[in-house]
């Protein structure tokens, strides 16, 4: 479906792989594949992996983190299931 394009974006785990492919090989550039194609431009070709999104990438990571851990806090604060 086509939603599924922009699900990616709301995925930590694709953030996640991002941040680790092109942070990686994503700055290789004096070491050449079978076919003489450079590493970055390979992870840049095939995946779209781009080395200066790490930043964003990071910041992205954390803030997941830092959304998910209120979400939590919020709903142990909030939601009580127990009953007497």
């Amino acid at each position: 479906p086509i939603w599924w394009r922009w699900y990616s974006w709301a995925c930590p785990v694709a953030w996640t792989l991002y941040g680790l492919v092109a942070s990686q090989y994503g700055d290789i550039a004096d070491v050449r594949l079978e076919d003489g194609e450079q590493v970055n431009a390979f992870i840049h070709r095939f995946f779209g992996f781009r080395h200066d999104y790490v930043g964003f990438m990071a910041v992205g990571v954390v803030g997941f983190t830092v959304l998910f851990a209120f979400v939590f806090a919020f709903s142990i604060k909030v939601l009580n299931f127990q009953r007497r």
